[in-house]
């Protein structure tokens, strides 16, 4: 399993690469993939009451009316069906590479395994839903699907061989059967919407908007399919008839050809195996590394400020009246069971600064097995290994880039479990006591961090608009940042090198001196 996430991730890396150039990084479905598939559902929800206004339930009455919504509604209807029909479709493609996507970068283990779990659902609602959707256009395909599950839910012994009986006998099917349906067709996206509610509650801030300029360019895609290639009937279904030849829908209905090659109990064992293997992954095979233990929280360095609680992308801190009788109104409490120890809490945390020597530095929260102090010690020891005029110090985060493979006798690479764990005045800590003439950060590709703010919550501390604040006297130019998939070993070493270039002329100008003055803690 280990080999095909592997190769999965190295797959989407390089496509993100090249999507990032076509699209840009803003722009990449590949990091919107979650919130496209959101935009197709409302795209399906408003198409499908224009088309519900105009549907007839009944035996003969709803092929006639889908006849009708398709051909006589001045062409609108055509467009409405068959935008309809893709943005099912678009759904289950976004639906499917999301969740590729996120089990090749291991987002489904830990803490985060509520949102897998919740995820499975949706799966088969929109499968459900789709399936009923065919139904009731009552062609051809539509007859071939009902009896063909009708048959596969007969084979199971609780059923007893009742449901295909109204599919292969014209007198037992009725116009109730197609008011079933539709009520089916309607009340299964509700509930699905429902469950999307409910996937996405320990995620802070979720994202179920995409950009607008890849909203419309994925509209007008839709749109432009529909003109190109509308969607159409298949001639009606005919009960005294088996249906010979049909056009699928490869995107909700691949299972039917299946069923007939592995029969129906085969088609049953691999839905009970394939579902259970999805419901049990998280738990499944070790992890990669051992797994991080939380972040911890030590109330003597904590004033109950909120900024961990404000940062952390998955709500795993919750700010608590204060328990140990210090003047605070309150305490950051850490739930083990949602954090990921992406270190961003201590990367916001005022109290995590580098310059402490009178005491211990043990921020006011901290990871256990990458705390602040041995960052420091870290940065202290590869500093020292530094030589010329071009010394640079990279930070870059555990989900990025190799840094270590940029290493050389004027670099040191320093990685870190995400690039928000790094507090600024870690910069300031370098910069000011001269143990680099310049400071590069490397994280995930710009549009999706691994840890989902890390970056934006780093951009925003450099720039001085989001406490901790990076000090005013830390030269900007003296820092570099690079936010690209981890394959883009080019684009990390041209930065590098232009970044060295930028330093050896600052530095022949304005030599980097240590500062009169430090913070004293």
């Amino acid at each position: 399993m280990a080999i095909v996430k592997h190769q999965l991730r190295l797959g989407f890396a390089w496509l993100e690469a090249l999507f990032d150039r076509i699209f840009s990084p803003a722009w990449n479905p590949l990091y919107h993939l979650g919130a496209l598939g959101f935009f197709y559902y409302w795209i399906v929800a408003v198409t499908g009451i224009y088309l519900y206004l105009f549907f007839d339930t009944g035996i003969t009455e709803a092929y006639d009316s889908i006849e009708s919504i398709t051909y006589e509604h001045y062409y609108i209807g055509g467009v409405m069906r068959s935008l309809h029909r893709y943005a099912s479709d678009g759904m289950v493609a976004m639906m499917m590479v999301h969740i590729l996507r996120e089990f090749s970068l291991d987002r489904y283990r830990g803490a985060r395994w509520f949102t897998w779990i919740t995820g499975l659902p949706i799966l088969w609602l929109v499968y459900a839903a789709g399936v009923s959707g065919y139904w009731l256009v009552w062609d051809k395909l539509a007859q071939y699907i009902a009896i063909a599950t009708a048959e596969w839910l007969d084979w199971l012994p609780v059923i007893g061989g009742t449901v295909a009986r109204n599919f292969l006998d014209p007198a037992q099917l009725d116009d109730r059967f197609f008011t079933l349906m539709v009520f089916m067709h309607i009340f299964l996206p509700l509930f699905l919407l429902f469950v999307l509610w409910i996937h996405l509650q320990r995620v802070t801030r979720p994202t179920i908007n995409p950009p607008r300029g890849l909203a419309a360019g994925t509209f007008a895609m839709l749109l432009v399919l529909s003109f190109v290639k509308p969607a159409i009937s298949h001639p009606p279904a005919n009960l005294s008839l088996v249906p010979s030849e049909v056009g699928l829908d490869w995107f909700y209905l691949p299972a039917y050809p299946l069923m007939d090659i592995i029969g129906n109990g085969g088609l049953w064992g691999l839905t009970v195996v394939c579902s259970l293997l999805l419901f049990l992954l998280p738990w499944l095979p070790p992890l990669r590394r051992a797994k991080q233990r939380a972040a911890i929280v030590d109330l003597a360095n904590c004033n109950g400020c909120t900024r961990c609680a404000d940062d952390c992308p998955f709500a795993a801190i919750d700010m608590r009246p204060r328990s140990d009788g210090r003047p605070f109104t309150r305490e950051a409490v850490v739930d083990p069971a949602l954090c990921v120890a992406c270190g961003i809490c201590v990367g916001s945390c005022p109290t995590a600064m580098p310059f402490r020597r009178a005491s211990a530095l043990v921020p006011g929260i901290d990871l256990p097995e990458a705390t602040a102090a041995n960052l420091r010690d870290r940065v202290d020891a590869a500093a020292g290994q530094l030589s010329g005029n071009t010394r640079v110090v990279i930070f870059g985060c555990e989900s990025g880039y190799d840094i270590e493979r940029l290493a050389s006798e004027s670099t040191a690479g320093i990685r870190i479990p995400c690039v928000g764990m790094l507090p600024p005045s870690f910069i300031d800590y370098v910069l000011s006591r001269g143990l680099a003439d310049g400071v590069m950060l490397s994280g995930c590709s710009e549009g999706e961090c691994h840890q989902r703010f890390g970056i934006e919550w780093t951009k925003a501390r450099l720039a001085r608009t989001r406490d901790p604040y990076l000090r005013k006297r830390v030269p900007d130019e003296r820092i570099e940042t690079v936010w690209a998939p981890p394959v883009e070993s080019w684009t990390h070493r041209s930065r590098l090198a232009d970044f060295a270039k930028r330093l050896e002329t600052e530095t022949t100008d304005h030599p980097v001196k240590a500062a009169n003055q430090e913070p004293k803690i």
